[in-house]
């Protein structure tokens, strides 16, 4: 059976997949323009980066694609406000924020009628969430790359927030690598939708270096571990040797900071010059964020070839819609 349509606010996706906002240069208008293309939402990471670079990327993919473009911007930045309305301006489509919670960020949405879609790890948050105006809620789960906010797998935190969410879309996030677990999570867990990361890191137009994308393929599921970050929740990377300083409380510690970029930090390291050099694929130094199951993605292809397989897949199984709100 065809998969449904993602309706979020007045937006339209024409296959229920968003691509998650990968930062610091990993999700650019290079990846979200073709996901969009292909019916998707595609997602630009707008956190870490000058405002000025962000508006110009938004632009660019806006230029390119009729399709929905968001940006992820983490609420955990310094300057979350500011790459908010600077993105608004530039004409993104969404905003999906998380890393935190902003009450104030649903007032910015309705006075400028954009759709701001909330990732949440908690049935409290969730459902603070829609109350407060979110258009949507994106649970994202234990099995998620970068910051992590639970470590409740998704298959048993989904149930828990689908249980106080009625009106507006939910979408599962966290570990999701083929079309079956798509199907899966929304004909047995009553997801609107799924949104997907990792796996564009191994797409031809992510905008990675090759060294990064050969990190993500020869990774076993024993390299991909839990590590500390100075925002103050745990994070999921793949072991590198910086990882193992950090893993064995060697000094890595920030002599002076050069982008003063977190609300909140603790200084024992520079997570936007280490996932700055993940980007260049600095194997020795960077910080190479990753889902719990990039191991099993052995194949770089074109974000078309992805969604195909995805689209293919999930059809293939896929019987009807968990009708909700």
């Amino acid at each position: 059976m065809k998969l449904p349509e993602l309706k979020i606010g007045s937006l339209v996706a024409k296959i229920p997949i968003i691509q998650g906002g990968m930062s610091i240069r990993v999700s650019t208008s290079a990846l979200a323009t073709p996901v969009a293309e292909c019916g998707g939402i595609g997602t630009i990471g707008g956190s870490g980066i000058p405002t000025a670079e962000l508006q110009e990327d938004i632009r660019k993919a806006k230029e390119a694609t009729k399709g929905v473009i968001a940006v992820n911007i983490m609420y955990a930045m310094k300057n979350f406000y500011d790459l908010v309305m600077a993105s608004i301006e530039a004409g993104a489509d969404m905003i999906i924020t998380g890393a935190g919670f902003s009450r104030d960020i649903f007032k910015i949405g309705k006075q400028h009628n954009i759709p701001i879609v909330s990732i949440v790890s908690s049935p409290g948050l969730a459902s603070m969430a829609e109350k407060l105006g979110a258009s949507a809620v994106i649970v994202e789960a234990a099995e998620a790359g970068g910051h992590l906010g639970t470590d409740i797998s998704l298959r048993d935190l989904f149930p828990t927030i689908r249980k106080v969410i009625s009106k507006i879309p939910l979408i599962a996030a966290g570990g999701i690598t083929n079309g079956f677990e798509i199907a899966e999570m929304m004909d047995k867990y009553g997801a609107d939708g799924v949104q997907v990361a990792s796996r564009f890191v191994l797409s031809r137009e992510c905008s990675v270096s090759d060294e990064f994308k050969q990190a993500f393929l020869k990774a076993k599921e024993e390299d991909i571990v839990l590590v500390s970050s100075p925002v103050g929740m745990p994070g999921r990377a793949i072991k590198t040797p910086f990882v193992d300083k950090m893993l064995n409380d060697e000094d890595i510690s920030v002599k002076k900071c050069l982008f003063q970029c977190l609300k909140k930090c603790n200084h024992k390291y520079c997570i936007s010059e280490r996932l700055m050099a993940s980007f260049s694929g600095d194997l020795l130094n960077g910080l190479f964020f990753s889902g719990a199951n990039t191991f099993k993605m052995k194949e770089i292809l074109s974000v078309k070839e992805i969604f195909d397989n995805f689209v293919k897949t999930a059809e293939s199984v896929y019987k009807e819609k968990f009708a909700t709100y």
